[in-house]
């Protein structure tokens, strides 16, 4: 009778387990939908820095590369005697920020060498083509205006286009 009672007492643990376990897999898949099903009304957003930007006013450059929005924006502006343009501080080879040498008048990519001339051409190095130019517009108060989500090639010729430079 005494043995009778111990396997009844086992059992009725092993069947307690049995009976939690089977309840806790219940919940666990109850808590995964409702949490899908509340997640599906909150959608991942990315929040990124805007695209457009204003830089000042074109007689704040004077002839020559400006580096003031190097760190923030990485960009450049370059100044020539009848138009301006924003050059994307970005190697064409692996992505660096290459560095302007005012002695050497060029830039020149610390990673591997590369050397571009002040309006972007690549001179040097195994940068396949030239740096990338920003769209670059005047506001209604003569502020300029940069739109980096509209990118001007020079390898395809776009650095012709409306919006590759300002005339100054």
């Amino acid at each position: 009778m005494l043995e009778a009672t111990k396997n009844r007492e086992t059992s009725v643990n092993r069947r307690r387990l049995l009976y939690l376990l089977g309840w806790g897999f219940i919940g666990a898949f109850l808590t995964t939908v409702f949490g899908a099903t509340i997640r599906f009304f909150f959608p991942r957003t990315i929040f990124e820095p805007p695209t457009r930007y204003k830089i000042g006013y074109p007689f704040q450059y004077t002839s020559g590369v400006s580096e003031r929005f190097k760190k923030q924006f990485r960009i450049w502006i370059v100044r020539e005697v009848d138009r301006l343009y924003v050059i994307d501080a970005k190697c064409t080879h692996l992505g660096c920020t290459p560095n302007w040498l005012a002695a050497e008048g060029k830039f020149k990519c610390p990673c591997h060498g590369s050397g571009f001339t002040p309006d972007g051409l690549n001179i040097e190095g195994p940068a396949p083509r030239p740096l990338e130019r920003f769209k670059a517009t005047l506001d209604e108060n003569g502020q300029i205006i940069v739109d980096a989500g509209i990118r001007f090639r020079g390898e395809r010729g776009e650095w012709d286009k409306p919006g590759a430079f300002l005339k100054v």
